[in-house]
């Protein structure tokens, strides 16, 4: 060999933090940024997806102008016509108005529920049981009865202005 021998010098080692990359604070800004956007957006979906409050007052408003003009336009030939028709119509106000399943009850149903009607006050729901409990004594009766159709349109027509008025404030 030549001679020339390298001698092994021994260095202090390296702290451990050296080592270490320094990224700085920006990676901790970039986590709370897309943290706060991801909330933003969740809050804004929950709002978005929630339905709109629905007007109650003019929802029953519309209802009753469609019960009106179908009671004005129902053209029955007899009292059991006009009395099924009616019985329809105002049913279906209910439902909308009242937010009541009236319409997709049978009368027996609807007369022994204790819960119907509770929006209306109970001059209402007294006035709602007896046209009611009318109609379906004619819908049901076993020949067709003797009162006039106009007889029982106008009847039903007073009874949706009684329901129309009749809401609990």
């Amino acid at each position: 060999m030549n001679g020339d021998e390298t001698k092994l010098v021994l260095q202090d080692s390296a702290s451990p933090l050296e080592l270490i990359p320094d990224y700085g604070l920006w990676p901790w800004w970039l986590a709370a940024g897309i943290i706060v956007l991801l909330g933003i957006a969740l809050i804004i979906s929950i709002k978005m997806r929630k339905p709109a409050a629905a007007n109650i007052a003019a929802a029953r408003e519309a209802a009753y102008r469609d019960a009106s003009a179908g009671l004005q336009q129902c053209l029955a030939a007899d009292a059991r016509e006009a009395a099924v028709q009616s019985s329809l119509i105002l049913r279906k106000y209910l439902s909308i108005a009242a937010g009541d399943p009236a319409l997709f009850e049978t009368h027996e149903e609807f007369i022994s529920r204790q819960d119907a009607l509770q929006a209306l006050t109970q001059d209402a729901r007294n006035a709602a049981g007896d046209v009611f409990s009318n109609l379906a004594a004619l819908k049901y009766a076993p020949e067709i009865p003797g009162k006039a159709a106009a007889e029982v349109i106008s009847e039903s027509r007073a009874l949706l202005d009684i329901l129309h008025h009749g809401f609990a404030k």
